[in-house]
């Protein structure tokens, strides 16, 4: 059971998501109350896509009840990777925020609990370099620079995520969602081998990867098949049974439920129906876990029925 909860877990224990996202202590004890009160049973340190693209110098604006609001991400105006601060995952301002939750969880619950650290994949975090708009125009006019720009992003991530395993990650998330809005030939040209290289470095230390890519992924499945990762959310759009087909069983399928429809606005025992129906199609191994983040007013009972184990098949 391994719901993305952010602005839930703020709520939760009554924090403002400002000091949720940039104060780890607010992070990790709302992530105890969680794995406590509801029998999740893992312990992860997602609160916003910007701790690697503060660090390397954009500018960010923290929010009370959402997360934090971009005021200038760092190559903007120009594609000059001098622009660029040179941060080490250790001692930065933001990701040394994570690592120091992950240092907490291991001791609070490191046997007890999978800890899950997470990094934003190459696409993604080049994209909160640049901005998305300039990005998606780097991918078609500029591809030399989009290749410097993702291998410096990865060398980012590998190096954020061995921090996190040091200290008892034993799973990184990837989150590289803007690949869902690129077609299938442009991943595999220019985004998939910089994937490859970060899934593999992960894997070198011993750890899992969870691959999230928000969105309908459905025709990017056979090239995701060739990534080698263990875990995969699949949104509410993703064909779940396709996705079984073509990732095999030995990929750990999640979700994938709309978390807005089918979680929050539902009931308990729909929401149980609902997962009961997926694990039928998918089958061994699954991962309870809706599509995306659960709504932060999702009604506490709801997600105790999406927690709520399922018999094993």
């Amino acid at each position: 059971r391994i719901p993305i909860l952010m602005h839930f877990a703020a709520r939760y224990i009554n924090a403002s998501f400002a000091d949720f996202a940039r104060d780890y202590k607010v992070l990790v004890e709302a992530n105890r109350r969680l794995v406590e009160d509801f029998g999740i049973d893992q312990l992860d340190i997602m609160s916003d896509p910007w701790r690697e693209m503060t660090d390397f110098g954009g500018e960010i604006e923290y929010q009370k009840d959402t997360i934090p609001r971009v005021l200038h991400h760092p190559l903007q105006e120009r594609t000059d990777l001098n622009l660029l601060q040179s941060p080490n995952p250790v001692n930065s301002e933001r990701m040394s925020n994570a690592v120091k939750a992950i240092r907490a969880y291991k001791e609070f619950g490191g046997r007890q609990y999978s800890i899950t650290g997470w990094v934003e994949g190459p696409a993604a975090e080049a994209a909160n370099l640049r901005g998305v708009t300039n990005f998606m125009m780097d991918l078609t006019d500029n591809i030399t620079f989009c290749n410097e720009l993702m291998t410096l992003c990865v060398d980012m991530a590998i190096a954020f995520a061995r921090a996190q395993i040091e200290e008892g990650a034993d799973t990184i998330g990837v989150g590289d969602a803007i690949v869902s809005q690129i077609s299938p030939r442009m991943y595999e040209q220019l985004v998939l081998v910089h994937e490859i290289r970060l899934v593999e470095a992960i894997h070198e230390r011993d750890g899992l990867v969870r691959l999230h890519i928000c969105g309908d992924i459905n025709r990017h499945l056979p090239l995701i098949a060739a990534l080698g990762i263990d875990i995969i959310d699949c949104d509410w759009m993703v064909d779940m049974e396709k996705a079984r087909a073509i990732l095999g069983d030995k990929v750990v399928l999640t979700g994938n439920l709309d978390p807005v429809h089918a979680v929050r606005n539902s009931t308990p025992d729909k929401i149980r129906q609902g997962f009961e129906e997926i694990y039928k199609t998918v089958g061994n191994p699954y991962f309870v876990n809706a599509g995306c983040e659960i709504p932060g007013d999702t009604p506490p009972e709801k997600l105790r029925a999406l927690c709520k184990p399922i018999p094993y098949q």
